[in-house]
Order: structure tokens, then sequence, then C-alpha cells
């Protein structure tokens, strides 16, 4: 009999035991919880500490009271101008209505998946009315705020609070991307030809007027060349005028040296003339011949 009542009274302990810590929940800071009876909600708990419910008929579900971030799957949209963007977007949303959560959607995983859908759904309705350029200016914050308004017109039927709604990433597709980098490569191309051309054209101008200003500076080289040596032609043919003058007989004298060595340097001329030619008249010590040029 002692034996069954230990027992018994075992037994009894861990049911006390049981309906107690069901009877207990703790909400901490960043929660809110619902106390529900066979679905049907008692009461909404937003104060964080221990809190109490009646075992084995009622239960709690608990909810984040903080700022949560979902990030839904890219999506391809196409501009108002039909150009095809890749949009990655986040939004960050919190449960500011419990009751109401629980009544539409029951759990985050649920809402999740219905806002996610809800994102997707706004930023394809305002990109797809506008056009690529306006999402790359300053209006992009305008354009979000849109966005925001229209995810947070659907979220408040959940129960949600949408803080914020976020374009991380818009970006071209894959192969638009690489048409445009061969666009770009192409351009860049034609651009280089374009400077090469002017480059060239500029070069062939500045040989041309060098190839001008040098015949011009050799032109007037040559002719000043030409006057000096018509000068110095005429100075010479001065002084060799002021030198026969001064003494005509040795004048004479030089030239016929002069002539001597022009006529006989070579060592192989062979010269035939009579003895008393004038040519040879100093070396017979004959004198010129009275108005005989000189060289004569």
């Amino acid at each position: 009999m002692n034996r069954f009542l230990l027992a018994g009274v075992a037994a009894g302990l861990v049911v006390l035991v049981v309906i107690l810590s069901d009877a207990v929940f703790i909400v901490d800071q960043g929660s809110q919880a619902l106390v529900l009876q066979f679905g049907r909600t008692i009461r909404v708990v937003d104060q964080p500490g221990l809190q109490f419910k009646l075992p084995l008929v009622q239960n709690a579900v608990i909810y984040s009271k903080k700022v949560l971030e979902l990030e839904p799957q890219s999506q391809e949209i196409t501009a108002s101008d039909q150009k095809r963007l890749v949009i990655d977007a986040f939004v960050r949303y919190r449960i500011v209505d419990p009751l109401k959560f629980y009544q539409t959607v029951k759990t985050e995983d649920a809402a999740a998946s219905r806002l996610g859908t809800a994102v997707s759904s706004a930023v394809r309705q305002v990109i797809g009315n506008i056009v690529l350029s306006r999402l790359l200016s300053p209006e992009r914050d305008q354009i979000m705020g849109q966005i925001r308004e229209d995810v947070a017109s659907g979220a408040q039927s959940f129960g949600i609070d949408v803080i914020d709604v976020r374009i991380r990433r818009a970006d071209l597709p894959h192969e638009n991307s690489q048409a445009i980098f061969q666009r770009m490569v192409s351009e860049r191309a034609r651009e280089a030809a374009q400077y090469r051309a002017e480059g060239a054209g500029t070069a062939a101008g500045i040989q041309a007027r060098a190839d001008r200003d040098v015949t011009v500076i050799r032109a007037d080289a040559i002719k000043q060349s030409q006057v000096l040596r018509g000068e110095g032609d005429a100075e010479a043919t001065r002084i060799y005028a002021e030198a026969f003058g001064k003494d005509p007989e040795f004048f004479d004298f030089y030239r016929s040296l002069q002539a001597y060595q022009e006529a006989f340097g070579g060592g192989d001329t062979t010269v035939v003339l009579s003895p008393d030619s004038e040519f040879f008249r100093f070396m017979s010590g004959r004198k010129a011949l009275t108005g005989a040029k000189p060289g004569q």
C-alpha cells in the first residue's frame, strides 16, 4: 500500500508541475503575446514580464515587437521606356496589432510570404509606369515613398506597420549588360578612330606647314646667299680694279703667274706655242704689250 501511495504522490507531483509550468509564460522586452482559449482570443499581452494563463485550456502565441526585415526574391521588370531591369528590394516592418495579425495571417512566415507578394506587386506596378532615367535620378526617393505607401496600405489589414521599402539593386539583365558593354566597346572604338583620324589630319597639316616653311626658309637662304655672293664678287672686282689701278704691271705679272699655274700645274699638260708668243713674255724677259689686258 505504501508503494502505491508513493507512486500516486509522485504522479500527482508530476501532473502538478506540468500544470503549473503550463500556467506560466514569459514575455520578453522585444515580444508581445496573445492568450487564446480554444482558438478565441482572451487578451493581448504587450508588457514584458511573467504572465499567467489557465493550464491545459489556454495557450499563448508570442510575436516579435522588433523591426523585422524581409527581402523578396529578385524580379525582372520592364520600365515604361521598355528597359528591362532586375530589381532587388527589401522591406522593414513591425507587428503593431497582434490580434489582427493572428486573425489574418497567424504566423510570421505566412506574413512574410503575403508581404513579399505585396512588395513585388507594388514595385512592378510603380516602376512599370516610369522611365529608367527617373529611377536613377534624385526622384528615386519619391518613387520609393510611393512604393512604401502602396505596400503600407495593404499591410495595415494584417496588423503590420511598414516602416520602409528600398531598392537594394537595380541592374540590367545579363544579356542586356553584355549588349551594352559591346555597344560601349564599339562606341569607344569609333571615338578612338575619330580621334586618330583627327590627329592624322592635324599631323598632316603641321607637316605641310613645316614643309612650306622649310621651302620658304631655303629659298630665302638661297636668295640671301646669291645676294651675298654677288656682293662678294662685286667687292672682289672692286679690289682687283683698285689693285690694277695702283700697279698695272705687277697685276699683269700676277695674273700671268696664275695662268702658268693653271696651265702647267697638272704635270701632264702639253702646250704647243710659238717661242715668241705673248703667253711667254715674262719667261723670255719681255714686258707686256701696252694696253694688254690682265692675264694675256
